[in-house]
């Protein structure tokens, strides 16, 4: 995990991320001071052993509400959580580590693994991964940037009109 920064980083309510170890360059996440843990939108997870630990593969979709340019990835299990959604359902999910870059520093976070098709954003990003070194300000957006102009296209395209 890299280390934190010396002072916070002041991040807007909504940000561009990147998953650098799962080959995914831009991916829009909310950031959720009421979550503990981070969620990334997954799907057809599958579960398996290698070298005697579990691990699960998954196909993460980047865009808004699409299915375009899906991402396989596999990472080690490292936990099963009982969480709660907002709305009081609770569900049992896979937790795995994966780096986050988040306004141009990566940092490590515990991310569960779910089904966000109701959700307005593919990955949210809660307090574990925002306690090292983020200050949401819940009145600002997108302030580490934006992708280039021809993601931002794509991403569009993809959203219902």
């Amino acid at each position: 995990m890299d280390q934190a920064p010396d002072t916070n980083i002041i991040a807007g309510w909504r940000e561009w991320v990147k998953l650098p170890g799962l080959g995914v360059p831009w991916l829009k996440a909310k950031l959720d001071t009421g979550a503990r843990t981070s969620a990334l939108h997954a799907f057809d997870l599958e579960e398996f052993r290698r070298d005697g630990a579990d691990w699960v593969r998954f196909v993460i979709h980047p865009w808004q509400v699409s299915a375009a340019d899906p991402v396989a990835a596999e990472l080690p299990i490292h936990d099963r959580r009982l969480v709660r959604s907002s709305s009081g359902h609770a569900a049992e999910r896979l937790v795995v580590l994966t780096d986050i870059e988040l306004m141009g520093v990566r940092v490590s976070a515990e991310v569960t693994l779910t089904r966000r098709d109701e959700m307005g954003f593919r990955m949210l990003i809660g307090r574990q991964a925002l306690r090292q070194g983020y200050v949401v300000d819940s009145g600002r957006s997108y302030l580490g940037g934006h992708p280039p102009r021809t993601t931002r296209r794509r991403n569009r395209a993809a959203e219902p009109r």
